[in-house]
C-alpha cells in the first residue's frame, strides 16, 4: 500500500481522491444493478440537481473547517437568502438580477457576522453557528410572514435564472460549480489567504506569534463561506420552485459530510477542494439512489449521519497515524 501511495502519479492525483473516485464509480454501477432504469440520463441529471447547491455549501464550509472551526448555520442561511430575496421579488417586483444579488449579499453579511463573533469576540464557533441558524430561520419567517415563496418558472420572463442550473438538457450548473471549485482551489492552495487559514488550523498560536493578524484571516474564512452560501441559494431556487421557512438543517450535515469525506480535517490545517467536489458527488448520487430504491427521506438522514461518523472517525484515525 505504501508503495502505491509513493507512486508519483498517485501522489500528484492524491490517494484519497483516487479512492473516492473509485467509490463513486462503484456506487453508480451498484445502483444501476439494483434499480431498474437507473442507468440513464434522467437519473444523472436528477442527482446533479442536488450537486449544484450542495456543492457551493460544501465549498464554503471547507474554508471554515480548514481553520479548525465549524458552521452549522449554512443550510438555514441558504434558505433565509432564498426566502428573503424571493419574497422581495414577488412582493415588491424588483428586477430578478437585483434579487439574486440580494441573496448573495445576505449570505455575505451572515458570513461577516459569524466571522466577527468567532474571531474578534472569541465566541466558540459551535455557539455562533447555532445562534445564526436560529436567527436565519426567524428572520426569514418574520420577513415572509411565515409564508412559502415560489420562484418564477423557466417559461416565465423572470425565470431566466434557471438556465444557471440547467439549460434544456445541458447541466450548466455543473460547469459553474466546477469553475467555482477551481477558483476556490487556487485561493486555498496558491494565495496568502489560503495558506494562513490552513496554518490557523495547524497551529494558531505559532501563526499569531509570527506577527500574522489571525483574527482578520479567520473572519475572512467565514465571510467566504457566507458568500458561497448566498450563491448556493441561487442554485437551490434554480432547481426547486418553492422554498419554505424553517427548513435547511439537513443540508448542514450533508455539506460537512462531503467536505470531510473529501479529506478536509475536522481539526483544521488540512483541506482538499478536489476531495470536496468528489465527496459532494458521492452524497448527491447516494441521495438519488436511496430515493430510486423506494426509501423515504428519513433513511437518507440516517445514512448521511452514518457517513459523517465514518468520515470523522477516518479523519481522527489518520491524524493519529500521522502523529
Amino acid at each position: 500500500m505504501e508503495k502505491i501511495k509513493q507512486n508519483p502519479i498517485v501522489k500528484k492525483l492524491g490517494f484519497n481522491r483516487i479512492i473516492l473516485t473509485l467509490v463513486l464509480i462503484l456506487m453508480y454501477f451498484v445502483f444501476c444493478a439494483v434499480v431498474p432504469g437507473f442507468f440513464g440520463k434522467a437519473r444523472i441529471l436528477n442527482a446533479l440537481n442536488y450537486v449544484y447547491f450542495l456543492g457551493f455549501l460544501s465549498l464554503g464550509v471547507t474554508f471554515v473547517i480548514a481553520t479548525g472551526g465549524i458552521d452549522f448555520s449554512i443550510g438555514p442561511v441558504m434558505f433565509c437568502c432564498a426566502l428573503i430575496s424571493g419574497y422581495t421579488f414577488t412582493k415588491f417586483g424588483l428586477p430578478m438580477g437585483v434579487c439574486l444579488v440580494l441573496s448573495i449579499l445576505i449570505g455575505f453579511l451572515f458570513g461577516i457576522f459569524n466571522g466577527y463573533l468567532v474571531a474578534y469576540w472569541t465566541v466558540p464557533p459551535f455557539i455562533v453557528s447555532m445562534a445564526s441558524m436560529n436567527i436565519a430561520k426567524g428572520l426569514a419567517a418574520v420577513y415572509t410572514k411565515t409564508q412559502s415563496v415560489s420562484w418564477p418558472l423557466t417559461d416565465q420572463p423572470s425565470g431566466w435564472f434557471r438556465n444557471l442550473a440547467k439549460a434544456g438538457n445541458i447541466p450548466t450548473g455543473l460547469i459553474v460549480f466546477l469553475v467555482a471549485a477551481v477558483i476556490c482551489s487556487i485561493i486555498l492552495n496558491n494565495t496568502r489567504f489560503g495558506r494562513y487559514i490552513l496554518c490557523l488550523g495547524s497551529n494558531r498560536e505559532a501563526v499569531r506569534l509570527s506577527g500574522v493578524n489571525t483574527k482578520k484571516w479567520e473572519m475572512l474564512a467565514y465571510t467566504m463561506c457566507g458568500l458561497l452560501v448566498g450563491i448556493a441559494a441561487i442554485f437551490f431556487v434554480a432547481v426547486y420552485t418553492t422554498v419554505q421557512p424553517g427548513y435547511g438543517d439537513q443540508y448542514n450535515n450533508e455539506a460537512i459530510a462531503g467536505c470531510v469525506m473529501g479529506g478536509t480535517s475536522m481539526a483544521g490545517g488540512l483541506a482538499s477542494i478536489g476531495g470536496t467536489v468528489i465527496g459532494v458527488l458521492i452524497i448527491s448520487l447516494l441521495q438519488e439512489g436511496i430515493l430510486a430504491m423506494g426509501f423515504t427521506k428519513d433513511i437518507q438522514l440516517i445514512v448521511t449521519g452514518l457517513i459523517v461518523i465514518v468520515a470523522v472517525y477516518a479523519d481522527v484515525s489518520a491524524r493519529r497515524r500521522r502523529n
